[in-house]
């Protein structure tokens, strides 16, 4: 019988690259619920403070809460979504100006956004306050941007479709800001501070 002919041998470098171990993912951070996507115009008036360069440590946006088509509509009646964006108090600040930026990247007016305080005043609301407090209220009736008020002046505050709140000190002023944020917010409210003070107060809606 002839010989059999030789099988070809599959060299190990013939079999394609090799599978490389998938390297550890960086999970994305979750941006706060986009709203309607519109042209945003220049904010007119003095420029928002900025916030400050160096971001406090574990100030990182949680998850996102699951959309609710209803709740971007005008005029809706119903209960605003709340989102929890885990922060320590000290850099409860930070990740609220983090959640703004986030919010009018993704399509949201500046005249939709109200930001409230528990401790320290916004810079921006110290900056403004400082031409007095006619001038300061004002910059709410013209709508034209951002709206910043302390935990002492919420009650003041007009609603706005987006709240942000920014747990930032002051543990009796939190348990008075929450429930006033969240009749102001219209279709969002994004809470920034200690999540089981936050869940305390507003119970299991968070």
């Amino acid at each position: 019988m002839p010989p059999f002919p030789e099988e070809p041998q599959i060299h190990e470098s013939a079999q394609g690259p090799r599978a490389t171990p998938a390297s550890s993912r960086v999970t994305p951070t979750p941006r706060p619920v986009p709203g309607p996507r519109s042209a945003v115009p220049p904010r007119p008036g003095p420029p928002r403070p900025a916030p400050p360069a160096q971001r406090a440590a574990g100030a990182k946006p949680g998850p996102a809460s699951t959309p609710d088509s209803s709740a971007g509509s005008a005029g809706g009646r119903g209960a605003p979504q709340i989102q929890l964006i885990p922060a320590p108090a000290g850099g409860a600040l930070d990740a609220a100006d983090e959640a703004v930026d986030l919010l009018l990247d993704s399509g949201r007016a500046p005249a939709e956004v109200l930001v409230l305080t528990t401790g320290d005043p916004h810079p921006w609301t110290a900056h403004e306050r400082s031409f007095g407090e006619d001038a300061y209220w004002r910059q709410q009736d013209a709508a034209d941007d951002v709206f910043y008020a302390d935990g002492a002046s919420a009650g003041q505050a007009k609603p706005r479709p987006v709240v942000v709140v920014a747990a930032n000190g002051g543990d009796d002023t939190v348990k008075s800001v929450l429930p006033t944020a969240l009749t102001r917010a219209q279709a969002l409210l994004i809470v920034c501070g200690d999540p089981q003070q936050i869940n305390s107060v507003l119970g299991a809606g968070v």
